[in-house]
């Protein structure tokens, strides 16, 4: 490409920002066919644009659909730069939320200039094709798909049409697609999708509000290095117009929001489980409280509701609670009453997997929360029991759980181990709690390796104890996905409680672990 085609090209691309623009016979190279990648692939097609996907796995029938729709597929393990890919010279490349970003297709297109897009660019880019919703946007370590959950109940509940979508499982593509439209996104992004997102420029996104709930080191296998994650998720406070939500005991949260380029009239709010000043959401005396969107917050507050009302419904433990305050600070930055958050709590329930109860038996609980696959969301998990036998291990994502095992040992009555990533969770062990009954479960048969964990868990817990699968750890050493963990824990408690323990787990779809 010359350097006049390439300047055409840089000047094409930053007319293109709205669903009316002309995209016809734009060459776009879309990496991956998963949920994410069909929805890039069949919104460019509709666009008219020359759509060539390239995957290294293709479900057959999405395959056969691409057909349909007028977009090219060429399988390919992707290992290195397909010479059919360089003759197809892209214009724009869309790569899926997993490839890294040192992946050979990437470095080549940031070699000769190409520009690379994740879906959410793209989806910034053509928002209008219904009507221009607004975005609110979620990210951090943990709590994400919660906050996201509720943020969406509360605006739903006041009357508007409000889309849960993103890393949540909804690709942003399919929600800015809905034949009838939407009033707000509340866009759940990992620091994938963040990684590849502009900060400037036509592509910048320019949400109504923003939360980084929390962060701790994860991902380290994919960003290099902390200070990359890091800087992945402090992108979601950029430009940001009416609110940028951060957790006040997580520092790192405040500095995002203090270097971040918003734009002029944005508030900072924090949100935490203590007394919260003016701009604050917190808690006094047990009640969940706004002190931020009131003329009067530096001498009162708005009560939004207690925890011991939140107790029945699973909702009391302290990384929830606090989910619920960022949330209500996102909802209520879109004008929704206190009142309204309140009764929509009522209705709320967590999703499968996370602090759910699987069974109540001879006074010992059984506590599913595979979705806690980091250690930061293991030791969320932990701080809400008392005496735990704790079900830990899997694929640690180049984490360190030494801290983790060391702050808590305290609170164990014993520990199983699973997962092809033990040697480095027992060493800990064996270093801070000599004395604490450890067990591995060595056998790699994704059949039988909850069987054997909860078999182990059920001799050595005692009335008053939770036997908790908090892994701090991905699946996919073992399981199809977390959600596959949590199901195979529940089969093995109620096996072997005789069926005592609660139903099935509702399904769920795959999303990014973390």
């Amino acid at each position: 490409m010359t350097e006049a085609d390439a300047a055409a090209t840089r000047a094409r691309l930053d007319t293109l920002t709205s669903w009316n623009a002309d995209w016809r016979g734009l060459r776009v190279t879309v990496l991956g066919l998963g949920v994410t990648g069909f929805a890039v692939a069949d919104t460019l097609t509709e666009l008219g644009a020359d759509v060539l996907v390239v995957a290294p796995s293709v479900d057959d029938d999405r395959a056969r659909i691409l057909e349909v729709i007028g977009a090219k597929l060429l399988r390919h393990p992707l290992d290195g730069v397909p010479a059919e890919l360089v003759s197809f010279a892209p214009e724009v490349i869309v790569a899926s939320p997993g490839f890294h970003p040192d992946h050979p297709v990437l470095e080549w297109a940031g070699d000769g200039g190409v520009a690379v897009w994740g879906d959410i660019e793209l989806a910034w880019r053509v928002r209008d094709k219904v009507n221009a919703a607004e975005w609110i946007l979620v990210t951090g370590t943990n709590g994400k798909t919660t906050t996201v959950q509720l943020a969406a109940t509360f605006l739903a509940a006041n009357g508007l049409r409000a889309a849960p979508c993103g890393n949540i499982g909804v690709p942003v593509l399919d929600a800015v697609r809905d034949p009838a439209g939407f009033d707000v996104l509340v866009v759940e992004l990992s620091s994938y999708q963040l990684h590849h997102l502009p900060t400037t420029g036509p592509g910048a996104l320019h949400p109504w509000a923003s939360v980084c709930l929390n962060i701790a080191d994860d991902h380290l296998d994919w960003h290099g290095s902390p200070e990359a994650y890091r800087a992945a998720k402090a992108t979601v406070y950029e430009n940001t117009k009416v609110a940028c939500v951060y957790n006040r005991a997580d520092e790192a949260t405040m500095h995002m929001v203090e270097e971040a380029d918003v734009e002029e009239g944005a508030r900072a709010i924090g949100f935490g489980l203590d007394v919260p000043g003016p701009s604050d959401f917190g808690v006094v005396e047990g009640i969940l409280c706004d002190r931020a969107f009131l003329d009067e917050r530096r001498t009162a507050a708005l009560e939004i509701i207690t925890v011991a009302e939140l107790e029945p419904h699973g909702l009391a433990a302290p990384h929830v609670v606090a989910n619920i305050l960022a949330a209500s600070a996102l909802a209520r930055s879109y004008g929704v009453p206190v009142g309204v958050i309140h009764d929509a709590l009522g209705g709320f329930r967590l999703d499968a997997h996370r602090i759910e109860t699987v069974a109540d038996s001879g006074g010992i609980r059984w506590i599913d929360d595979s979705k806690a696959t980091n250690p930061h969301a293991a030791e969320a998990s932990l701080r809400a029991f008392g005496r735990v036998v704790w079900i830990v291990g899997g694929l640690l994502k180049g984490v360190d759980a030494d801290a983790l095992v060391a702050a808590h040992v305290g609170r164990l009555r014993a520990a199983i181990v699973i997962g092809v990533d033990r040697t480095a969770l027992v060493t800990a062990f064996r270093r801070h709690a000599p004395e604490l009954p450890l067990f591995e479960v060595v056998t790699d048969d994704t059949e039988t390796v909850m069987t054997e964990a909860v078999a182990l868990a059920a001799t050595v817990a005692e009335p008053g104890d939770t036997v908790l699968l908090a892994p701090a750890a991905a699946s996919m050493d073992q399981f199809a996905d977390y959600a596959d963990r949590g199901r195979r824990f529940h089969e093995a408690v109620r096996a072997r409680l005789g069926g005592e323990a609660d139903g099935d787990s509702a399904p769920h779809g795959p999303t990014t672990e973390g």
